[in-house]
C-alpha cells in the first residue's frame, strides 16, 4: 500500500452500513459468533484507534477497530486493555498492505496519544503470530488468559509494556470499570 493508492480516514467517518458489509464479506454473514465478538459484547470501538482504508477510487476496502477490554483477573479486579481487530480487507484486495496500512496507523496514533499522556494500555487479540508478530504481538503472556468461547490459545496474542505487570490468569471481557464483565449474570 502506498500514498498513492490508500487513504486512510477514521472509522467513524464511514456510513455503518458500509462497514457491516465489508466485515460480512471478509469474514462471513456468521461472524458474529466468533469469541471476539463477546469478548467486545456492548462495547462501542474506539474512535481514536480504529480507521478505514480507501483505494484509489475512494472505495472502501479495509478498516480496522479497536475496543476497550478488560482482563479479568481470578480474584474479580478488572485490568483493561485494548483489544484490536477486527482488521478486515475486502477478500479481493488482501494482500495489498491494507492490513499493515491499518495497523501501521492505530499503532502511530496509540504512540501519539501516550506521547501526549494518555494511559497506554496492553493490546490484545485472536490472530495469526506470523502476521501479528511484526508489531510485537505474542502469545508469551497470554498463556493463562481465558476467552468466553472457543479459540486457540496459541491464536491469542498481546503486546505492550505493561504486559509484564498483568495478571498471569483471568478471562477477557467487556471493559467495566465497577468490576466484573459486562452483561454477565
Amino acid at each position: 500500500m502506498s500514498a498513492n493508492t490508500a487513504t486512510l480516514i477514521p472509522l467513524s467517518a464511514v456510513d455503518p452500513a458500509m462497514i457491516e458489509e465489508l466485515l460480512d464479506r471478509a469474514f462471513g454473514p456468521d461472524r458474529h459468533a466468533r469469541t471476539a465478538y463477546r469478548i467486545r459484547a456492548g462495547m462501542e470501538w474506539l474512535e481514536a484507534l480504529s480507521f478505514a482504508a480507501l483505494d484509489d477510487q475512494e472505495m472502501l476496502v479495509a478498516t480496522i477497530q479497536c475496543w476497550p477490554i478488560a482482563l479479568i483477573s481470578d480474584d474479580g479486579k478488572p485490568v483493561p486493555l485494548v483489544m484490536v481487530g477486527p482488521v478486515a480487507v475486502l477478500p479481493e484486495r488482501q494482500g495489498e498492505g491494507f492490513g499493515m496500512g491499518l495497523m501501521a496507523a492505530m499503532l502511530d496514533a496509540e504512540a501519539r496519544m501516550a506521547a501526549d499522556g494518555s494511559p497506554s494500555f496492553p493490546q490484545v487479540l485472536i490472530g495469526d503470530a506470523d502476521y501479528y508478530g511484526r508489531w510485537g504481538f505474542n502469545a508469551n503472556a497470554t498463556g493463562g488468559w481465558r476467552c468466553p468461547g472457543p479459540y486457540e490459545q496459541d491464536r491469542l496474542l498481546a503486546r505492550g509494556p505493561a504486559l509484564s505487570m498483568m495478571p498471569k490468569d483471568g478471562i477477557l471481557g467487556p471493559w467495566n470499570p465497577e468490576g466484573g464483565i459486562v452483561g454477565k449474570d
